[in-house]
């Protein structure tokens, strides 16, 4: 097959859809598809994928308005099968919506967590205004992508009917782990996420203030990107309540982030909202046990036995953690290797891309559909 994937950008130092959506173009790729990935910057390549950057205009960046890339993508919707649109609000996407349905080529939409609760009252004005195009281009695709069981109720809840491809993201594991440190100064609770309001670290900080003092073989280590104005009031709370074992410790990528994973002890994600969590997974392929709230759609944990899935109140964030580091290394080793057999067994890139494959053969040839497809 012929295949477009659509998304606003790729980082070098992926995460989110900069890290699952050139996997998965990398993944069918692998399968013999022929796989174009259209954004409007990019700052790597992808193996075996054509990758096309097209300019935006610099006055309406935050809209990513493109018309070369509008262009390029009605020509290719007549010469290609799939075009794949991942995420919502910018007119990059919102393209894609009103110029492939018609030709050829069928569209697949995935809103990467932008139609839940907490998405939809975050930057509330400017996604008012664009909605009236956005639901046009919703309501043309032929098939819609949720990454988690709780997507696919948004995308019910928002009125929406076409068939859903209820596929999760993948994860690459590596044949082997790296060693963990040997004998640690403390053992350690870690938050690694993009440091943002929506994923409530002060909520974890206020958790913490009475677990530092249970807990004095603990500390809390806060990894990740966020905005300096921000993470300066996180360390200013921090500081009002006199916490000691807290660091704040900026975004670690390639090896020193796995490092992070594997030298922690317990993993930790009380977010609002999150389409699928790859921070979760990434921690439960390095054996580290986790500790999320239900803005993240893994129940799993606690059915694998590799975590506890809880309520997003502090009183509930608290109980979990106080019992998950009670327990000894060898019991949070062992959730954490059940974990790691969890993410091998149902969240390799290449059972992925198979069902993937099987979601648009269903979608361009008919018949019966298969078992990640729901029809209403």
């Amino acid at each position: 097959m012929k295949l477009v994937h659509v998304v606003p950008h790729i980082s070098a130092e992926a995460a989110g859809p900069s890290y699952s959506v050139p996997r998965l173009c990398e993944a069918l790729a692998d399968r013999g598809h022929d796989v174009t990935l259209a954004c409007l910057a990019a700052q790597r390549q992808v193996p075996g994928v054509r990758v096309d950057v097209y300019p935006s205009w610099p006055l309406l960046r935050r809209f990513a308005v493109s018309p070369r890339h509008a262009r390029a993508l009605r020509a290719q919707a007549g010469q290609v099968d799939i075009v794949h649109n991942h995420s919502l609000w910018s007119m990059v996407n919102v393209a894609a919506g009103w110029v492939v349905p018609g030709q050829r080529a069928k569209l697949v939409t995935a809103p990467r967590g932008t139609l839940s609760a907490w998405a939809l009252a975050h930057s509330r004005r400017r996604k008012q205004i664009m909605w009236p195009l956005q639901k046009r281009a919703l309501a043309r695709a032929d098939l819609l992508h949720a990454t988690s069981e709780e997507e696919y109720e948004d995308i019910r809840r928002a009125g929406f009917r076409a068939p859903v491809m209820v596929l999760p993201n993948g994860i690459d594991l590596a044949d082997g782990l790296l060693p963990r440190a040997t004998e640690p100064a403390a053992r350690t609770l870690l938050f690694l996420s993009r440091v943002h309001p929506v994923k409530r670290v002060e909520l974890l900080l206020d958790a913490w203030a009475t677990l530092e003092a249970r807990h004095p073989g603990w500390r809390l280590r806060i990894v990740g990107p966020g905005e300096e104005r921000y993470v300066a009031g996180l360390r200013a709370r921090a500081d009002c309540s006199g916490l000691e074992r807290v660091h704040f410790d900026g975004p670690l990528y390639g090896t020193a982030k796995t490092a992070a994973y594997r030298n922690a002890d317990l993993f930790v994600l009380p977010t609002h909202s999150e389409n699928f969590g790859m921070v979760v997974a990434e921690a439960l392929a390095q054996e580290c046990p986790a500790v999320v709230s239900h803005g993240a759609p893994w129940a799993g944990l606690e059915r694998e036995g590799c975590g506890w899935w809880i309520p997003n109140e502090v009183d509930n964030l608290r109980a979990a953690l106080d019992a998950a580091m009670a327990l000894p290394t060898s019991a949070l080793q062992a959730m954490g290797a059940q974990g790691r057999n969890w993410m091998r067994r149902d969240f390799s890139w290449e059972a992925i891309a198979a069902d993937m494959e099987a979601g648009y053969r269903w979608l361009l040839e008919g018949g019966v559909p298969p078992a990640c497809v729901r029809q209403r």
